[in-house]
């Protein structure tokens, strides 16, 4: 679709249609027309073909083979005190081999298109104390929580004629 209209656009060009009239005619702006006007001055038909998509993925498969290897080795082995992948924690290692920058979702998508999910938990910790998390929950959270506030009506205003 992109390529289409760009090549439309050299075609318009070499028939010297103004800029306007070709931005009217493919529904693009005027600085779109300007900006492939003069990379097909500057490099004919083949400085408007489009470069793809900017979202496209910016590791190629031997980076995607490395990285996998890498998260294989776990978190200990790239200085994390546990052995939890965040996704903030894969962010960081794909910048630090890579020098690539990658958002927290960016990461999220690569590792999900290459067969990657998110994992929880199957049981609960050894350690877990159930009788002492049913008295938190019994004793302490009701006092973190608070009380829950009145249902009448609260103070007056004086913006409201109302409550004057």
């Amino acid at each position: 679709m992109r390529e289409r209209v760009r090549l439309e656009a050299v075609a318009r060009f070499e028939a010297g249609e103004t800029t306007s009239t070709i931005a009217v005619t493919l529904r693009v702006s005027e600085r779109s027309v300007e900006r492939w006007r003069r990379a097909w001055r500057e490099h004919g038909s083949a400085g408007v073909l489009s470069r793809g998509s900017p979202g496209r993925p910016r590791l190629g498969e031997e980076q995607i083979a490395r990285l996998e290897r890498e998260l294989e080795r776990g978190p200990l082995a790239h200085g994390w005190e546990d052995q939890r992948w965040t996704l903030s924690r894969v962010k960081t290692l794909i910048g630090r081999l890579f020098h690539v920058s990658y958002t927290v979702e960016g990461a999220w998508r690569l590792l999900k298109r290459h067969g990657w999910s998110c994992q929880q938990p199957a049981r609960r910790a050894v350690e877990r104390d159930e009788t002492a998390v049913e008295v938190w929950r019994k004793e302490v959270w009701p006092e973190v929580k608070g009380q829950r506030r009145s249902a009448a009506p609260g103070l007056f205003s004086r913006t409201k004629p109302a409550s004057r």
